[in-house]
């Protein structure tokens, strides 16, 4: 195993640790940007180090469509290849088989995609998955596994969860560098908490070096959401990192942290400064709004990040959605904003003040004491006392 798990500190079922991987050591919990072709889009490498970036992440599928794992390889993997000396993660290719899925064609023995760039089919197989990212060489691989809205019921989801078990052994036996990158498993069994129980089980067994929740953050309901990711967080083992994946929202992060959960990756923080919209305390900036145009403050005025230090609200207005440094400088205050939370859930729980982090994060968020019951209930299971920054304290509902 590529990977040492040590936690700092605790709060009930919250956990700050440090996560040592071949290329870096991380301080968790902690969010890694998304960089699909080996880029986080409008910024350099040496920004996502300066900006505190531990680990970002590769997509399996685009890498190797182009420009190829082998090309990737023969650089030396991707960390030379786009020059990124901290630690990375490629997710296993599975994620298009939600999202390209009118591509995409599901067997027991892998994937059949309709390539977006020729239309020609290709079949990804646990084993080829493994493989393209032993070419790849990050110090996190995702188990390839079968995945499914969580928006869908019936059998399809019972199908999925067996199928994503037998999965991991094909992904184990192919894994040839063992010793270097670290293969996760992924949870499965949509909101189904048998399903959920019984995939956690067969995974647990495997003894991996980590392990994600997968199938969330699709559209299911709040209340849906936290309850599968608490009963996960309990179940896993822990000395072992947890990822739930594709969470982004930085309430979301919160909750989640607080529930046990160390890891989260999401297009948001980037997807959304391309819209023109900053992350602040208070919840988003909309920098198109009209009122944004002779503003001279900064995008927020706490903020210590190069963006909000140099540029008006104005001058970022006058840029965004006309010109690419709009959303340069945007992507670079919401990934500072994220690797800010980040840093401050970590020092909150190791000086046993999570708590107070967590009700002032809710206060600036929701000032009128207006917190949605999902994370009233969620912070009740994590044993946060919110009510002083709770209007209403619902009653307790099972």
């Amino acid at each position: 195993m590529a990977l040492r798990f040590e936690i700092l500190g605790r709060f009930n079922r919250a956990r700050a640790a440090q996560l040592t991987l071949p290329h870096f050591v991380c301080q968790t919990p902690l969010f890694m940007p998304v960089g699909t072709q080996g880029t986080i889009k409008g910024l350099t490498t040496n920004q996502l180090e300066e900006i505190g970036c531990q680990i970002i992440l590769g997509n399996t599928y685009h890498l190797e469509l182009r420009p190829t794992s082998e090309l990737i390889d023969e650089f030396g993997g991707l960390h030379k290849f786009m020059n990124w000396p901290r630690a990375m993660l490629t997710d296993s290719g599975g994620f298009q088989m939600v999202s390209l899925l009118h591509l995409a064609d599901i067997t027991e023995k892998g994937v059949t995609f309709q390539s977006p760039v020729d239309g020609k089919p290709m079949l990804l197989t646990p084993e080829e998955s493994i493989e393209i990212q032993n070419r790849i060489g990050a110090d996190i691989i995702m188990a390839l596994d079968d995945v499914v809205r969580t928006t869908i019921t019936g059998p399809r989801i019972e199908e999925a969860m067996y199928r994503t078990l037998r999965w991991i052994d094909r992904c184990i036996a192919a894994h040839k560098r063992p010793h270097e990158q670290n293969l996760f498993g992924i949870v499965q069994g949509g909101l189904d908490p048998v399903l959920r129980d019984i995939c956690v089980r067969g995974l647990v067994d495997r003894n991996l070096p980590g392990y994600a929740i997968g199938g969330l953050a699709g559209g299911e309901d709040k209340d849906s959401f936290w309850r599968v990711v608490a009963q996960c967080t309990a179940a896993l083992p822990e000395d072992k990192p947890r990822y739930v994946m594709g969470v982004g929202y930085p309430l979301d992060i919160v909750v989640c942290s607080a529930l046990g959960a160390d890891m989260y990756d999401c297009v948001y923080p980037t997807r959304t400064a391309r819209f023109g919209t900053a992350l602040v305390p208070e919840g988003v900036l909309k920098l198109k709004h009209r009122a944004m145009a002779d503003d001279t403050r900064p995008i927020d005025p706490t903020c210590a990040c190069m963006v909000c230090k140099n540029y008006t609200r104005a001058y970022i207005h006058s840029l965004v959605t006309k010109d690419a440094m709009g959303s340069q400088l945007l992507s670079y205050h919401n990934l500072y904003y994220m690797m800010q939370l980040s840093r401050n859930l970590h020092s909150s729980i190791v000086q046993g003040r999570f708590p107070e982090f967590v009700c002032n994060f809710l206060q600036k968020m929701f000032p009128k004491g207006d917190v949605p019951e999902w994370v009233c209930n969620a912070m009740e299971v994590a044993g946060i006392d919110i009510s002083s920054c709770c209007s209403l304290v619902p009653s307790a509902q099972d």
